[in-house]
């Protein structure tokens, strides 16, 4: 190989933007709870980078966007840039996502609106979900949003793990369903 061939590969090589594997959105009210629990084992599982919403300022979603100067813009942008997989963690509040982790899907909307090259950047990742509440069975239709939410943005929809918690200890059942998330996002 020539010289010129060298190092036209090693600029594309340089060029390319390498994306780190994944990253692990908890939104609780508990920082320590029982979801992060979960949260602790499936990132002993994969190594993702992990953020906790509960330490963030982002308020809920604006049309006016009056809210743009707080977290949620240089938190989901910094996302966007360096993931290629997110996985939402949630304790399961009244059937449904925690309020925290809905105020961030409901910002979601600034990237559509005005910032929409930071939107387009999640096509084509993939996300994943974690969920906890005191019961070994999930909630129906609890997916839902996160699975619509990725189809909207051109993700892919990986699945999610029903985790739940017996004398202050995952089960071993929501071991398995969090060991398999695990292997389903280092794909």
């Amino acid at each position: 190989m020539d010289e010129i061939a060298e190092r036209n590969i090693f600029e594309i090589v340089k060029s390319k933007r390498m994306l780190k594997k994944g990253i692990i959105i908890q939104g609780s009210a508990n920082s320590k709870g029982n979801t992060n629990k979960a949260v602790v084992y499936f990132k002993d599982k994969t190594g993702f980078d992990f953020i906790d919403l509960k330490c963030k300022d982002i308020a809920p979603f604006d049309y006016e966007f009056k809210n743009k100067y707080d977290d949620f813009l240089p938190l989901i942008k910094d996302i966007a840039q360096q993931y290629e997989v997110i996985v939402f963690a949630t304790p399961v509040y009244w059937y449904s996502m925690s309020g925290i982790l809905k105020n961030f899907f409901d910002r979601i909307s600034d990237c559509l609106m005005i910032e929409k090259e930071t939107g387009r950047q999640f096509r084509g990742k993939k996300i994943g979900v974690i969920s906890s509440s005191s019961d070994g069975q999930p909630i129906e239709g609890f997916e839902m949003p996160f699975r619509e939410s990725a189809n909207y943005l051109g993700m892919e929809y990986l699945g999610s793990a029903h985790t739940w918690v017996e004398e202050k200890e995952l089960t071993i059942k929501a071991k398995e369903r969090l060991t398999w998330l695990s292997e389903v996002t280092m794909e």
